[in-house]
């Protein structure tokens, strides 16, 4: 399972927040491995000190990276061969990542479990009102509704899409981002799971504490 961090995260913010001990029981079982990454927001959308183009390069960069050399590593660390054998995951910015990562590279995983996050770029950096392609094909509700590749349409209809979202506190925007990506992928007829918890269920990691375990009973069993 690979971990995205939540904007201007940290790949160790998984672990001191709680969420490795979460999961602590599908560990000990042996039925998953994680792999938490370093995230470069800071450097690309976030960063309103250069260029649109350089931010969405340098987002490209550690799309790279992640494809050509984390990728590899992780599948000789933990010897699975399955060219679609993982779970890619993150909690509000950490499930933009984790979605526009599994839309962009469904060879690479099978599986997305994305809790309180939003799909726009528009929500996610000082963007403006600039726009290019760089902004169009990393965000998913911008390139999604238009997607006519079958090749990648049949990956997405084989694979597993949790959307989970909370209706309280904090969670307004995400809620909206999520009904609108549930939208779009009922209309391209993929199936997924949006899972919409109450309006006591806050924006916070207490609440991703026991929804990601909940969803990863679902999805290894």
């Amino acid at each position: 399972m690979l971990v995205f961090p939540s904007v201007g995260g940290r790949f160790f913010d998984f672990e001191n927040f709680g969420m490795v001990e979460a999961c602590s029981s599908f560990l000990a079982e042996g039925k998953i491995r994680l792999f938490a990454v370093d995230g470069r927001d800071g450097e690309s959308w976030l960063n309103g000190g250069v260029s649109i183009a350089d931010r969405g390069r340098r987002h490209e960069a550690w799309d790279s990276c992640l494809v050509h050399e984390v990728l590899p590593f992780v599948r000789e660390l933990s010897g699975r061969t399955g060219p679609r054998d993982m779970i890619v995951t993150g909690c509000s910015g950490g499930a933009f990542h984790a979605a526009n990562f599994f839309f962009r590279h469904p060879d690479a995983c099978d599986t997305v479990i994305a809790l309180s996050g939003i799909y726009s770029l528009r929500h996610y950096g000082p963007l403006g009102d600039a726009f290019d392609d760089s902004v169009y094909f990393n965000d998913p509700l911008m390139y999604l509704p238009g997607l006519r590749d079958a090749w990648f349409l049949d990956q997405y209809r084989r694979s597993r899409i949790v959307i989970c979202v909370g209706q309280g506190a904090w969670e307004h925007v995400c809620l909206d981002e999520s009904r609108r990506l549930s939208s779009i992928l009922r209309c391209q007829g993929i199936s997924h799971w949006l899972d919409l918890w109450g309006p006591d269920v806050n924006h916070d990691w207490p609440w991703w504490r026991k929804q990601l375990p909940y969803f990863l009973g679902h999805v290894l069993s």
